[in-house]
């Protein structure tokens, strides 16, 4: 298991980094120990040197006011040979030629302790040392008095040792204990909480784990707290939505084609058969036009199917500007349709897209409004407020309101107009509907007098 490698610090924020595989609850408790560490620590910090601080004005002055009372001593003129050792580490009464006139029992007979005299116009100086001769190894605070007397200035010597670092073990050891418990809280809480708010996730990835593709009715448990894990388990619920649904539809599609499929090769099989077996009756020009028939149809089908599957995989076509006029025309001019074609097309209508692809769209629509007319197709072009507008119109039979939508479904074709639309694969108008939503526009069936009106609107290239 590898250590996290980077810890950043930035804004009061830390982002941990870590390149093993450890876990977000390790990862969020790592940081929230982390944290508390370096509070616990700087806050530590912080108050022992203000306890140092003050721990060591306080030492100066207990210092300073054992010299006082030599110097009251002094001036009284009581001043003894040896003075009282009091809660200090030793003081000195230097007369001003020098001498030692005065001193605790630990420096009796003892040289000056200290060079150091207050300053000019000054009656007192502090200095911390740790080169004193009488004391050594031991840093020293020394406060030194200058007292006026009739022979010349005396100096009055008070020493103690200063302040350790940490100011006072007891509360040291408490502030130290403290920020421990701190610690100790921090990284508890965040384990307990981080564990608290994974919960709903460990629960969706295990459900997660248990759909398959022939179980996708299952849905992971939405947790009641409304927060981003809530939003998550609707969101994947949504996308489970989707799946489903798209494998049903592709469950359907492919039961559809193989129905499709199938049909023209038992056609072909049949007649085949029907050949080997009266090979002396058999007219083989008339069979070999009759599979070529189911021949063509199976090839249609597997061109339509190539084609949606193209469509599916959101391959990107080519993008030109397209006279959808000048498309009708060149469309209508190269094949000869059964029925009279009737054009009402405003010229310079354009738009940017692929011009294979918005042909396929066109012939489907009028292969599919020519197999239902009666007599007359209509194609009409048009702009529509920044829109282009085709349209294809029949004098057939029209399509009822509720059954709309349905013939844009895949292998779809109406049982009323089964026997005139024998010739189609069912997929003409699902792929002129994949074609216009891949140019971004729309094909739907409106309504009409009279008959089928398919409506095509893309945006208008300027």
């Amino acid at each position: 298991m590898n250590l996290p490698n980077v810890i950043v610090w930035s804004q009061g924020e830390i982002a941990v980094i870590a390149q093993g595989r450890w876990s977000v609850r390790t990862r969020l408790t790592l940081i929230a120990v982390t944290v508390a560490a370096l509070c616990g620590l700087t806050l530590t910090l912080a108050t022992t040197l203000s306890l140092y601080n003050l721990a060591g004005r306080f030492r100066t002055d207990e210092v300073a006011s054992t010299t006082l009372e030599v110097i009251n001593l002094t001036k009284q003129g009581r001043l003894p040979a040896v003075l009282p050792q009091g809660k200090v580490a030793g003081v000195q009464v230097i007369d001003a030629s020098g001498e030692v006139v005065a001193a605790t029992p630990n420096l009796k007979g003892a040289p000056p302790i200290a060079a150091l005299v207050p300053p000019k116009g000054q009656v007192r100086t502090t200095a911390t040392t740790c080169r004193l001769p009488r004391f050594p190894g031991r840093c020293m605070v020394v406060v030194a008095f200058r007292v006026h007397q009739p022979d010349g200035d005396w100096v009055i010597y008070s020493v103690d040792d200063v302040v350790p670092w940490y100011a006072h073990p007891g509360l040291f050891a408490l502030l130290l204990g403290g920020s421990l418990a701190l610690v100790a809280v921090a990284g508890f809480g965040a384990y307990h909480m981080v564990t608290r708010a994974l919960a709903p996730v460990n629960a969706i990835r295990s459900e997660l784990a248990e759909i398959t593709a022939t179980d996708l009715g299952r849905r992971v448990p939405v947790p009641e707290a409304w927060d981003e894990v809530r939003g998550l388990a609707e969101t994947i619920n949504e996308t489970l939505d989707r799946l489903e649904s798209a494998a049903e539809r592709q469950r359907r599609f492919a039961s559809d084609a193989s129905h499709d499929l199938r049909s023209p090769l038992t056609a072909m099989r049949a007649q085949v058969e029907e050949a080997l077996h009266y090979p002396e009756d058999t007219d083989w020009k008339a069979k070999a036009h009759a599979m070529l028939a189911s021949l063509d149809r199976l090839q249609a089908i597997v061109s339509d199917l190539l084609e949606l599957a193209r469509l599916d995989s959101g391959a990107p076509g080519s993008e030109e500007p397209v006279d959808l006029a000048e498309l009708v025309n060149d469309e209508l001019d190269r094949r000869r349709r059964s029925v009279e074609v009737v054009r009402e097309l405003e010229p310079g209508v354009t738009v940017i897209g692929d011009r294979l692809r918005l042909v396929r769209l066109l012939t489907n629509l009028l292969d599919n409004a020519e197999r239902h007319a009666t007599s007359r197709v209509t194609v009409k072009v048009m702009e529509d407020n920044g829109t282009a507008v085709l349209e294809v119109l029949d004098d057939g039979g029209g399509i009822a309101p509720e059954q709309r939508e349905v013939v844009f479904g895949r292998f779809t074709r109406l049982d009323a107009s089964r026997n005139r639309d024998a010739g189609g694969t069912g997929l003409g108008l699902p792929i002129a509907r994949e074609i216009a939503e891949a140019h971004n526009g729309t094909l739907t069936l409106e309504d009409s007098t009279q008959g089928a009106r398919f409506v095509l609107r893309l945006p208008v290239s300027r």
